[in-house]
């Protein structure tokens, strides 16, 4: 409670950005679903007022969509960023896993999209950005030596564990690791899995 409002507080100290309200909006898609991203709670949420909202945004589409593109940009581009800044195939797969990995833990938002995949403007870009993360996994695993059906169906094993831990996570927390360490085996016993040539 007291960090809701310390972050009213400071949102209120500064000018909102649409990024801000965007990523409000995902937030609130991770905890109660798409159907709860209305402009009013958004503002309560974020200490501002509608004028605010409607200063970044005609509507609540346009609102929905800026907050999939920021989606896209943090959780597929910035990753994919990160994971091609270099190593091996097996060096990048193993950043790869650790930080999506972090980010399954982490909350609700890929279950919460995944379950709006009916609406036109959210399917389309799921639907993208699962094909875009699956044939980027592909791509590494063809690089550590697989072939092309080889690679696809890790690829799609390793994308489904993905989004099965994003749902334990979101649901049933205490059975996934909960330190450092037991997160670090776990991530190496799944890289062992999908990299294993027997």
């Amino acid at each position: 409670m007291v960090d809701t409002i310390r972050y009213r507080m400071e949102m209120a100290q500064r000018r909102l950005t649409a990024d801000d309200w965007s990523r409000a909006a995902l937030g609130v898609i991770a905890d109660s679903g798409l159907a709860a991203v209305a402009v009013e709670p958004l503002a309560a949420r974020l200490g501002a007022t509608k004028g605010s909202f409607y200063w970044h945004f005609p509507n609540r589409d346009a609102l929905i969509d800026a907050a999939l593109r920021l989606w896209e940009q943090t959780r597929t581009d910035a990753v994919i960023a990160l994971v091609e800044a270099g190593g091996s195939p097996t060096e990048k797969l193993r950043v790869l896993f650790t930080t999506v990995l972090g980010h399954a833990a982490a909350g609700r938002l890929e279950g919460g999209l995944m379950a709006a995949a009916d609406h036109p403007s959210v399917g389309p870009v799921v639907h993208r950005v699962a094909a875009r993360r699956l044939q980027y996994v592909v791509q590494l695993l063809a690089e550590a030596g697989f072939g092309a059906d080889e690679a696809r169906h890790r690829a799609l094993l390793a994308y489904s564990a993905y989004l099965g831990q994003s749902q334990l996570a979101a649901r049933l927390p205490e059975l996934l690791p909960t330190d450092e360490r037991e997160r670090e085996a776990y991530t190496t016993q799944v890289l062992s899995v999908l990299l294993s040539h027997e």
